[in-house]
């Protein structure tokens, strides 16, 4: 029984009692995903269930109902940039928190069944974020070929062996080769050799994670209306408190031609003088905040910041403030 039948086979039914010293987590399958090797980097999850879906809304939904502990989801490339379906499902489920974040270099192979050579290829398979990070391979190598998107780079390789595949071969991660048998028709076929695949693991909500010194916080932000300097009064929020944005992506709220919230990605920790003082200002702002979590880095770059921002500073001005309020000089 390979490794993916033993992880599919523990997994609960649905009514059913798990172990009580058991979690499980939900990740983008089957075996041998890019998303499958984020989760390995996750120490707690070693020797629990695994639990393989098909799409991103899944993965939540096993998080929100509770047939998973937590979930592992890709959120940006470094080529691409935000995956659009994880940002909009963060958006609109709600009691869901990010607890941690994990980078994967991306590096793609072209497979086939066995006994395939590359001058048989002229349909491929690839999930289209993959296909994009690999067309200029694809047009140069193959410029008459044909694309057919797939749910997962694992699955369009899967396709080619199970028969439900009209392709030739597949665009996959290296990793499905240690669960299968394929033709490897080409290796680091990549245009970026130095992409990398950033991934959150998703827990329903919890407090966070303790502040380490090299957080990051993620926040889902709405402008209140149309006018403007409406987005300088939102960046205002970060920007005079000393905190600096690593991600600001905007995603049509889908209710109206127009509207629009914004993905955020903040250095720092709520726990932190400056960042709760800027949730404060964005509350007073906003129609919608959304707080997606504060978790360590992946980089574990520490957080750098002016001193004039720095927690006792701004203490030391609230204590100023009720000073004068109850009628201390103040000076």
């Amino acid at each position: 029984m390979d490794r993916l039948a033993r992880v599919t086979s523990e997994v609960p039914a649905a009514g059913e009692t798990s172990f009580p010293d058991r979690r499980t987590y939900s990740y983008l399958g089957p075996a041998g995903t890019f998303t499958e090797a984020a989760l390995a980097q996750v120490p707690e999850a070693r020797g629990h269930e695994w639990r393989p879906v098909r799409n991103v809304g899944e993965a939540l939904s096993d998080v929100v109902e509770g047939r998973s502990d937590a979930a592992m989801i890709a959120i940006e490339n470094s080529v691409d940039g935000g995956v659009s379906t994880t940002q909009d499902a963060l958006a609109t489920m709600p009691g869901l928190r990010i607890v941690g974040e994990y980078l994967v270099p991306v590096d793609f192979i072209l497979v086939g069944r066995p006994g395939t050579t590359l001058e048989d290829v002229s349909v491929v398979a690839a999930h289209p974020v993959a296909y994009a990070q690999c067309l200029q391979w694809l047009t140069s190598t193959l410029p008459a070929h044909a694309h057919i998107p797939a749910a997962s780079n694992v699955a369009s390789a899967l396709g080619l062996l199970d028969g439900t595949s009209d392709a030739d071969a597949a665009v996959a991660a290296p990793g499905v080769v240690e669960h299968n048998e394929f033709a490897v028709l080409a290796e680091g076929i990549g245009d970026n050799p130095n992409a990398v695949t950033r991934f959150v693991l998703v827990s329903r909500t919890v407090p966070s994670p303790s502040p380490t010194g090299a957080d990051k916080t993620s926040l889902i932000v709405e402008l209140p209306d149309d006018h403007p300097g409406a987005l300088l009064e939102m960046l205002e929020q970060f920007a005079t408190r000393g905190i600096n944005l690593s991600l600001l992506a905007s995603r049509p709220v889908g209710d109206e031609l127009g509207r629009y919230r914004f993905v955020i990605d903040a250095d720092g920790h709520i726990q932190d003088e400056r960042m709760a003082d800027a949730l404060l200002g964005l509350r007073r702002f906003s129609p919608k905040v959304i707080f997606l979590g504060s978790y360590p880095r992946a980089d574990r770059a520490i957080v750098r910041y002016p001193e004039r921002y720095s927690d006792e500073v701004f203490v030391e001005a609230r204590d100023w403030l009720r000073g004068l309020i109850s009628g201390e000089p103040g000076d």
